[in-house]
């Protein structure tokens, strides 16, 4: 899959709450404001212990940019009352996502109920 069938197919599995077939590799990486997740399998739990946070967002995208290994996309999460406006580099090796790397802001202190916990 080119970077641009594999950003649409990453947005698509969140939208549809199909995380588990996520197009990412064993050896997939995210890095966000909360620290560097690293592997497939870490990220998995991660999301399943914080479905409530992760899934049920639609996504509006404003910028796209494509290279041959490499995606740049701009777009804003939304649920229910809550948005994020978040950019991030997609890194793509052997037709997966191998890496992203997100930036957005979190200001303050983060509320109760959008902390993270931690996978068992």
């Amino acid at each position: 899959m080119s970077p641009k069938q594999l950003v649409k197919n990453w947005f698509d599995k969140w939208e549809e709450g199909d995380f588990l077939n996520l197009p990412i590799s064993e050896n997939f990486s995210h890095t966000s404001p909360y620290g560097t997740i690293n592997g497939k399998e870490q990220y998995i739990k991660l999301v399943e212990a914080n479905k409530d946070k992760f899934l049920g967002h639609r996504f509006g995208i404003h910028d796209e940019i494509y290279e041959k290994n490499r995606a740049c996309v701009r777009y804003t999460a939304i649920k229910e009352n809550f948005s994020l406006d978040v950019s991030e580099w997609h890194y793509c090796k052997n037709g997966l996502i191998e890496k992203i790397i997100a930036y957005y802001n979190i200001e303050g202190e983060i509320s109760e109920e959008r902390k993270l916990s931690k996978p068992e």
